[in-house]
């Protein structure tokens, strides 16, 4: 199992006279996840899964009986019929395995965040740009009904947005790739970009490891947005409380949207609204599928993607001089992919 290829037959679930061909890459929690939607979707036919734990593909093999498995990427890249990939890996590889498929002409979904440099993602968007091929981003919550319930509510006429602010915080899981401000704020920033159809001119952060690791594993993000708009993001590894709550606090009105609350996701005021409809990861997935047909340009692209890293360059930069308010780069030459300083940066007032 352990070298090259299983052909364990076609997949037989969709039923789609010429389904997109998905490969993924990677298939931890989220992989399998991704795994399991393009099953069932009948736009999509799962063609292969590549994956290095042996464990992981026994798992595949006995969810999905139908999938080409393989621990290989050229594997992946020698079928003739996949169309797409799926990029699951740890963030630090994303970009030498993004940038394969690219250049083998693949269309690619690649998890957040897409890169660990924002150098490395519009290397990946130009590289797209020229294979003509679809680059997305896995920020699942723009795809989340009760999240574009609250931006039909910020877009309103009546009052404008004073601030906003987002809790993301649980015991763990600690990542070994990322601190936990890349892995979790992501989220937040993303939203946020997408509420207020802007993104950040500067940002402050501050960050701890409170747990004893040699990442970050809590961090406080401050963001300035055009318009004198404000954002606040808390994020942590090592909070016993579980959250998943983004508040948008305009002059008429407070909009409250709760992730772990299936009945009443989103509240205005007192007043709820009730939002039961498609899980966002398969509405995430419906809209890959639409853009590698179509052409469309996604939602979540290759530069909101990139627009994302730039905003966590500026939180390393100013977690490394002790939360100094600095500006969001619009070309940054800041190349330190994660946390860890190779010599503190020249902080200076923005």
């Amino acid at each position: 199992m352990m070298n090259g290829v299983l052909p364990l037959g076609a997949n037989q679930s969709s039923a789609n006279s010429n389904p997109t061909g998905i490969a993924v890459i990677g298939c931890g929690y989220w992989g399998m996840n991704y795994v399991r939607i393009f099953n069932e979707l009948t736009e999509s036919r799962v063609a292969a899964v590549c994956e290095q734990s042996p464990e992981r593909l026994k798992e595949v093999a006995r969810r999905f009986p139908n999938v080409y498995l393989t621990t290989q990427i050229d594997d992946v890249l020698s079928q003739p019929d996949v169309h797409a990939v799926v990029v699951c890996t740890e963030a630090s590889s994303h970009y030498n395995v993004a940038r394969r498929l690219l250049s083998a002409g693949k269309h690619l979904l690649v998890e957040k965040p897409l890169t660990t440099t924002s150098r490395d993602a519009e290397n990946l968007i130009e590289l797209a740009d020229s294979h003509s091929v679809t680059l997305m981003v896995g920020h699942t919550f723009i795809f989340n009904a009760g999240i574009r319930k609250v931006k039909e509510y910020v877009k309103q006429d009546t009052g404008r947005v004073y601030y906003l602010y987002a809790r993301r915080t649980n015991l763990g899981p600690i990542r070994r790739d990322v601190n936990a401000l890349w892995d979790l704020a992501p989220h937040d920033i993303a939203i946020f970009n997408y509420l207020l159809d802007a993104t950040p001119e500067w940002v402050s952060a501050v960050g701890g490891k409170v747990l004893g690791n040699s990442r970050d594993d809590v961090g406080f993000v401050s963001l300035g947005y055009p318009g004198n708009v404000l954002a606040h993001v808390h994020v942590s590894w090592a909070d016993p409380d579980k959250a998943r709550e983004v508040v948008v606090v305009k002059s008429d009105r407070r909009i409250l949207f709760n992730d772990l609350n299936g009945v009443e996701q989103v509240r205005v005021f007192e007043k709820g609204v009730s939002c039961v409809e498609e899980e966002p990861l398969k509405s995430q997935c419906r809209h890959f599928l639409e853009c590698v047909r179509t052409g469309k340009r996604p939602v979540s692209s290759g530069v909101a993607g990139r627009d994302v890293v730039r905003v966590l360059e500026g939180i390393n930069r100013s977690m490394e001089c002790k939360g100094l308010q600095v500006s969001v780069e619009d070309k940054a030459d800041y190349v330190h992919p994660n946390v860890e300083a190779a010599e503190a940066p020249e902080c200076s007032l923005r």
